[in-house]
């Protein structure tokens, strides 16, 4: 039975300048290295191990795992292309305030975000959701038992969940929120509404 232990990395600056980033690669801010600092810890204090740890290729989920992996003693993270954070198309760079006026009505009001649905130029929800099914299928190969960490983003780690639980996409957005350093378990024992384990108070715009 495998566990897949599942953290979004710390803040990083478009966060806290209320930039959608997407693919953008900005680093951690001070503060969302004081946050992984902290999730380090609250893993190493919980006992939790893990046979391998996985990061999205860009610098604010590769740092946060970094961090991890020394506190834990762990072996180097391995970069999972399907780990990154969702392609915003031509949202990419944008206020987050500015979300509803550039595309509603093709949103998704959740808390404390509104999502826009589908982007031109970038990747819908279900192509998320798809992308998060294939993540299960090649770590459900590699490791038929035991526990891993995925460091990954805001929406690729929500529909990673939907992809687990096959829940409605649409309900999964507005459910719960996935903030910098929290930490999900998706687990065949772990019911859906019991997946937080470590909630993080949250900075960003």
């Amino acid at each position: 039975m495998l566990r897949i232990y599942m953290a979004r990395h710390g803040q990083d600056k478009d966060n806290s300048e209320g930039i959608l980033n997407g693919l953008r690669d900005t680093p951690l801010t001070d503060l969302g290295v004081r946050q992984a600092e902290k999730l380090a810890g609250n893993i190493r204090e919980a006992g939790l191990v893990f046979d391998a740890i996985y990061t999205s290729p860009l610098a604010r989920t590769r740092v946060t795992a970094e961090m991890i992996a020394r506190a834990l003693g762990a072996p180097a993270p391995l970069v999972m292309d399907d780990l990154r954070e969702r392609d915003y198309g031509i949202m990419t760079g944008k206020p987050v305030k500015d979300i509803e006026r550039l595309c509603a009505p093709d949103i998704l009001k959740g808390d404390p975000i509104v999502y826009f649905l589908s982007p031109q130029g970038g990747e819908t929800l279900p192509e998320m959701m798809a992308r998060g099914r294939s993540v299960i299928r090649q770590l459900s190969a590699a490791h038929p038992g035991g526990s891993v960490l995925l460091v990954t983003h805001g929406d690729t780690g929500k529909m990673l969940y939907a992809a687990y639980y096959d829940l409605d996409w649409k309900e999964v957005l507005t459910m719960f929120h996935f903030g910098n350093c929290e930490l999900l378990l998706l687990a065949p024992d772990s019911k859906p509404e019991e997946s937080h384990l470590f909630s993080a108070e949250q900075f960003n715009h």
